[in-house]
């Protein structure tokens, strides 16, 4: 017997076992009404917006976005959307609004939703319908007294999720996920990150980030409850983690700085969640001695995790193994910083110049109407991931360096290219290089190294105010260094990881 691996198992499972167990816990302090609803309610509501949709009608494959900080509603369209046979496209709430009118127009979105504190500066973002999250949408979409039209063709390998990412071209490539291949991704996450119905799960990860990881599925499975925080702040990750019993929480290195800084004002032996709260971290692992004060100075179990939109993203896990429970802490943190492990179905091979080649059922399907693109990320029937790195005798890997020009600042991917690009615009850059360089709190910040035109003056605060007016807030050089010249190989090529060297002197990883 053969049955479809689809997203509607998770929300199945959770509204037959767990339907009179809170589903979400929202943000309180948002302009929508907080949507705190049981497991059971949920799945009423997902019935109900499908309704809409088929009032609308908006049919099957069609697209449905959204915009949004982490909220209720966006979680239950996780729900709502590819299990009635549609496409979900979750937006980076942080883009600007031509880069988010590339993605609804270059998707085909029929149907867009936006969180209502952005709604004034993407009102000129149109879409064939578009609603105010809250209000405006559920009154649009919520048909409670109308039975949803059924899938007509269930099928695992349909597509459910389009999740746009940083590329090294200007703009976005969409990741097409099918079911099957976000199924696997969650029940892999749930085994290796032991999730049970005991948990209590917290969004500190952006949910629209690659569908939350697939976190979202692997926790609706068991029941478990979400809480949902609105904006991140340290302090209030703590109080939550108190207020809820919080136990299992996933986000970039910054977010766990934040974490620290704040703990720092907790008595000794009294930070909330201590020894009962495991954090998974993503997006470039952070240096060894943060690592180890997750452990000494929150009690919280520390797993890495390595992947990308292209893959999911679960592709490695690192959680400390029994047999190296008794090693000191500085010996365990040291064994976190690498990427892992290769989850179950998994297999890695490097290419000569030491590109990281992956095969897994968690990989995209393909990049929405770009075949070239395709091509040539599965070229040879494996992903090119675009990192360096290096497989042990253990099989444990090590990513080393980023071939692709891409810099991950707080748990997000800016093409370099893209701030190259914005840069150039400047009637006083003559050349530009744009670079990651570690940083403390964000893992790497963006820096542009700027050969000025002669005759030109220019200082470091115009260069960056004239890339935020063109880039998102996030995509803009933090500091700008003036060269004479930038090095070029023979055939006029930069090499950014010379460029890198110097910042990164000292450190085993070229990407922090």
């Amino acid at each position: 017997m053969r049955t479809p691996l689809t997203l509607a198992n998770f929300i199945d499972r959770a509204e037959s076992i767990y339907r009179d167990r809170p589903a979400i816990i929202d943000e309180p302090d948002q302009p929508a009404a907080p949507l705190n609803v049981t497991y059971g309610e949920l799945a009423r509501r997902a019935r109900a917006i499908q309704a809409g949709l088929d009032e609308l009608g908006i049919g099957e494959g069609e697209r449905v976005g959204i915009v949004s900080h982490n909220a209720g509603r966006l979680f239950e369209l996780f729900f709502a959307v590819p299990t009635s046979g549609r496409i979900f496209v979750p937006i980076n709430f942080r883009l600007r609004p031509d880069e988010v009118q590339f993605i609804v127009e270059h998707s085909g979105c029929s149907v867009l939703l936006v969180d209502e504190e952005i709604a004034e500066s993407l009102k000129g973002v149109t879409a064939p319908h578009k609603f105010v999250v809250g209000k405006e949408s559920d009154d649009a979409l919520l048909r409670f007294d109308t039975e949803p039209r059924p899938w007509r063709n269930v099928d695992e390998d349909a597509f459910a999720t389009i999740n746009y990412t940083s590329g090294t071209t200007a703009n976005p490539k969409g990741v097409v996920q099918t079911h099957r291949s976000l199924w696997v991704n969650a029940v892999t996450f749930a085994m290796h990150m032991g999730i049970t119905d005991r948990d209590v799960y917290m969004h500190t990860l952006p949910m629209f980030h690659c569908n939350g990881w697939g976190l979202p599925f692997a926790t609706t499975a068991f029941g478990v409850p979400q809480v949902v925080i609105r904006k991140i702040d340290g302090a209030e990750i703590l109080r939550r983690v108190q207020q809820h019993g919080v136990t299992l929480l996933a986000g970039a290195p910054a977010v766990w700085n934040m974490t620290l800084d704040a703990a720092a004002d907790c008595e000794a032996g009294q930070v909330p969640g201590s020894g009962t709260t495991r954090i998974i971290v993503a997006g470039a692992a952070p240096p060894t001695k943060t690592i180890q004060r997750v452990d000494e100075e929150l009690g919280w179990e520390f797993n890495q995790i390595y992947g990308l939109t292209e893959t999911s993203p679960l592709i490695t896990v690192n959680r400390t193994r029994k047999e190296d429970l008794d090693k000191s802490p500085e010996e365990r943190a040291k064994l976190l910083g690498r990427a892992g492990a290769p989850t179950l179905g998994t297999s890695f091979t490097t290419a000569e110049d030491g590109e990281v080649y992956v095969r897994s059922n968690v990989c995209l399907d393909h990049y929405w109407e770009n075949p070239v693109a395709t091509d040539e990320a599965l070229e040879g029937g494996w992903f090119h991931t675009g990192d360096g790195g290096s497989i042990g005798d253990d099989g444990y890997i090590t990513i080393a360096d980023r071939k692709k020009d891409i810099i991950i600042t707080g748990g997000e991917n800016v093409s370099s290219l893209e701030v190259e690009d914005a840069l150039f615009s400047h009637p006083a850059v003559a050349e530009v290089a744009v670079i990651g360089v570690p940083d403390e709190k964000w893992g790497e910040t963006i820096k542009a190294l700027v050969v000025v035109n002669p005759g030109a003056e220019v200082t470091e605060a115009d260069i960056i105010a004239h890339c935020k007016k063109l880039l998102a807030g996030y995509k803009a050089p933090t500091t700008v260094e003036f060269r004479e010249e930038i090095p070029r190989t023979a055939t006029g090529k930069i090499q950014k990881f010379k460029l890198r060297q110097p910042f990164w002197e000292g450190r085993e990883r070229q990407i922090n």
